[in-house]
């Protein structure tokens, strides 16, 4: 009775609720879905048996102490396909609540085989999974195996646990910042960064053009919320209330103005577990019902968990004390307790590859050539950037890397060339237009164009959104015939 009476006083101290963790097992489930399906539907051309980077000659090299992964007991692309779907279905169920409901045992099962499954992907993705949200993916998911299902009362380690995670995650994203560019310290960094950033949104174009005062209030207001609010996730409540509320409000900010993948719905996610039901109540018409601590074998997993999660969080935290702060980083092959970063530097001109194809037999002066148009990145100059966020276009993404350093290309690009050049199927469903739907094209090249959003008057005028200029020709005309080098 005591150590129920002691929970009972922490769970009103720091305002642990049942709407705040239904909020939070509902919207990881969404991002676990839409990662699911991301996967099953990029997958062939990127990882597949006869993809840009396949996982059979991956797991050739590696083993499974270094990638733990179920691939390495099999693997077929109709395999990866199935575990795929199988990881969106479990999420799929438990996005319409019946997880919740199932027997605390079975819960647990559902929520650590979603973990297990997205963990087999991540490790064998190689550069294409090798974004700092697929490791917040993975550590959340792992955190959310403890959380218990609807009858059991939110443990209050666990909830805990999760604001670490969230201090984890904004205060090393804050520091990564003051500590890299100098124009994140004179506030002057969104005056380039809504119109470089990896891919803009539909709204980027109107953030850009914001009052230059007010992108610094912006700079300055980003670095309030990742330095000085998350320490406030572990006040009572109603403080802590106030810090997840300007979290939310920020990263809705950013989702607003660009794409960034599930990154910032998962902040929000994270964010919300802290909201007590005295706020979310007035909000929300769901019905806390009865709860009762977990019986005591989940007591145990529970304070073995928080055990686990301090200990491994010497890493992190050494890192982010550092003076070498590294800005994504798993310190271990689990994916367990990692560090979080972002834009630790901005680009002041942005840079794009451009990729064309000619059916000519012969290349001269006079060919024709036509411009593939990616689905996320900018190419057509009077094409609005759309939103793909909470999705995550992979090909695109790489796309705007390889233009910054072709060395981020090296390993995939020939690859994508090549398969472009035959017309391959699978490709060309990453793309938004292929210029050669009927017949493959003879020659491909890339140029590279440095782009700048319109200004007001020519975006009036001439209803582009971009202006550009060629810098090179970054690949010369390639055919199959002379595709030796990859």
């Amino acid at each position: 009775m005591l150590e129920i009476g002691h929970a009972g006083a922490a769970m009103d101290w720091f305002g642990v609720g049942y709407l705040g963790r239904w909020l939070f097992t509902e919207g990881l489930a969404v991002i676990y879905l839409v990662a699911f399906v991301a996967a099953v539907l990029q997958f062939r051309p990127l990882l597949g048996s006869d993809g840009m980077l396949p996982i059979p000659r991956f797991l050739a090299a590696s083993s499974f102490r270094r990638s733990p992964s179920i691939f390495h007991w099999h693997y077929t692309d109709r395999f990866y396909a199935g575990v795929a779907w199988a990881g969106a279905a479990l999420a799929a169920v438990t996005v319409a609540g019946l997880t919740a409901r199932l027997p605390l045992p079975l819960c647990m099962l559902v929520w650590l085989a979603m973990w297990a499954l997205y963990l087999s992907i991540v490790n064998v993705g190689q550069l294409w999974y090798g974004f700092g949200w697929e490791s917040l993916l993975l550590e959340t998911g792992f955190l959310a195996v403890f959380v218990g299902n609807a009858s059991v009362a939110p443990p209050v380690a666990v909830m805990l646990l999760l604001r670490w995670l969230l201090l984890r995650l904004e205060f090393g994203a804050g520091l990564i910042k003051i500590r890299g560019d100098p124009c994140w310290r004179q506030l002057t960094c969104l005056y380039y960064h809504h119109e470089t950033q990896p891919m803009p949104g539909p709204l980027s174009w109107y953030f850009h053009h914001l009052p230059r005062p007010l992108h610094r209030v912006e700079a300055a207001g980003n670095h309030v919320t990742q330095l000085v609010v998350p320490f406030l996730l572990f006040a009572p409540q109603p403080v802590a209330a106030g810090a997840a509320t300007v979290m939310i409000v920020t990263q809705l900010w950013l989702v607003a103005s660009g794409n960034f993948s599930w990154l910032n719905w998962l902040a929000i996610v994270l964010a919300c577990s802290v909201l007590p039901d005295s706020v979310l109540g007035r909000v929300l018409p769901v019905a806390v019902p009865d709860t009762e601590p977990g019986p005591l074998w989940f007591a145990i997993a529970v304070a073995a968990l928080t055990v686990g999660v301090l200990v491994l969080s010497w890493w992190p935290v050494r890192n982010m004390l550092g003076h070498n702060q590294l800005m994504n980083a798993s310190f271990n092959h689990w994916h367990l307790v990692n560090t979080y970063g972002a834009f630790g530097s901005v680009t002041r001109v942005r840079t794009e590859i451009v990729l064309e194809g000619t059916r000519d037999e012969i290349v001269t002066t006079a060919t024709e050539w036509l411009e593939y148009e990616f689905k996320g990145k900018p190419g057509a100059p009077d094409r609005r950037p759309r939103q793909y966020a909470p999705y995550h276009l992979r090909l695109d993404w790489l796309m705007w890397f390889a233009a910054i350093s072709p060395g981020y290309g090296d390993r995939w690009f020939g690859g994508f060339v090549r398969r472009l050049l035959e017309n391959d199927r699978d490709t060309l469903k990453l793309l938004r237009r292929n210029p050669f739907p009927d017949i493959p094209p003879r020659w491909v090249r890339a140029k590279l164009y440095e782009y700048r959003y319109t200004d007001r008057r020519t975006r009036r005028a001439t209803g582009r959104w971009w202006d550009r200029e060629l810098l090179s020709v970054c690949m010369r005309p390639v055919s199959l015939a002379r595709f030796g080098r990859w």
